[in-house]
């Protein structure tokens, strides 16, 4: 997982090519903490047959989060490149409008190794998933 990180003060916007411009959703890490928000403006786009975020926009938004995080947990200046190891997720509601959120943090660890918690919630504040993440340093 490789980042082109823009800083925007206490901000850095992390704007990748492919996944990112495709399906739009936006990252955000803390410069401060090193905590991370990935955000989503639901579209038609998003949504299942059903008419509600598609589990798979649900999993590649909390992907991100809890990848990132790992990134900053690896290196505060975002330039750990890594791999997703393992992505559990629980789905505990839907939505079919507005926008969701997702947060995650480090939950431990070690030097090639992090594993992250992150949830996901529409912008009422209601959780819809969750996810507990491994992730592995590449060391080029």
């Amino acid at each position: 997982m490789t980042s082109a990180p823009r800083d925007t003060g206490e901000v850095r916007l992390i704007e990748e090519p492919g996944c990112q411009q495709m399906v739009g959703y936006r990252t955000e890490v803390d410069t401060r903490d090193g905590s991370c928000t990935v955000t989503l403006e639901l579209e038609p786009r998003h949504m299942n047959r059903h008419g509600i975020v598609h589990g798979g926009m649900v999993a590649t938004v909390l992907d991100v989060v809890c990848g990132n995080t790992a990134m900053q947990f690896f290196d505060p200046d975002g330039n750990a490149d890594l791999v997703t190891v393992s992505l559990n997720l629980s789905y505990v509601g839907s939505t079919r409008t507005g926008a969701i959120a997702a947060r995650a943090r480090p939950t431990g660890g070690g030097k090639s190794i992090a594993y992250v918690y992150g949830e996901l919630f529409d912008d009422t504040g209601r959780l819809l998933a969750t996810a507990n993440g491994i992730f592995k340093r590449i060391r080029k």
